[in-house]
């Protein structure tokens, strides 16, 4: 069976088409509004609901390798891929919809992207080299964040809410747009710093 011998790698797989299909909800959502048809929540809302699944199973499969001892290389490279493909993939879908746009503007899109790839690149450096950079709490925060942003805009649109409850949600999904926005500065940041601690350490 290979790296799905063990039931962390599935879910982690499963995460994946999960994710995919989260984009195929939202494109078709993008393609429905594109040609005016009447409010329908029913696409949202299930792009929500698949969105918390595929997000919260992050944790179940990481509890998993941790309770099993089944922490794979596999593992330690397509969890975080997937963690970065649901939510980028999301984030750049809903920096395109009329609904959603106010939340993510293209800009701040672009940096968290900028950012994503500037600590992948960053890590796979500091490992060709023989070192590591594990995530540390500042991601962790970040991926929280983010998780929150999104589910929280898209429940916007994806349910009739009350007026009172809704304007709160409003406010909250800017505050963890933003909250996103200054934790993926932050934590691009400390990688850099302990990168060059790194470099530091390994040729002076």
């Amino acid at each position: 069976m290979g790296v799905f011998e063990y039931w962390p790698n599935r879910i982690t797989a499963l995460r994946f088409v999960g994710a995919l299909g989260v984009f195929a909800i939202l494109a078709a959502e993008g393609n429905r509004e594109a040609i005016l048809v009447p409010l329908d929540r029913s696409w949202i809302r299930l792009a929500f609901w698949a969105f918390v699944v595929v997000a919260v199973t992050d944790v179940l499969d990481g509890w998993l390798a941790r309770r099993g001892n089944h922490v794979t290389a596999f593992g330690r490279i397509a969890d975080p891929f997937v963690d970065k493909v649901l939510v980028m993939g999301t984030m750049v879908f809903l920096a395109v919809m009329p609904w959603s746009r106010p939340w993510f503007p293209a800009w701040i899109v672009v940096v968290i992207l900028a950012r994503e790839f500037l600590v992948t690149a960053v890590r796979g450096y500091v490992e060709s080299r023989g070192g590591t950079l594990p995530a540390d709490w500042f991601g962790k925060v970040k991926m929280f964040a983010q998780c929150f942003a999104l589910g929280i805009v898209m429940g916007i649109h994806a349910f009739a809410l009350p007026a009172g409850f809704r304007d709160f949600c409003v406010s909250a999904g800017h505050v963890f747009v933003w909250l996103t926005l200054l934790t993926s500065i932050g934590s691009a940041m400390a990688y850099l710093s302990r990168t060059r601690r790194y470099l530091l350490e390994t040729t002076g």
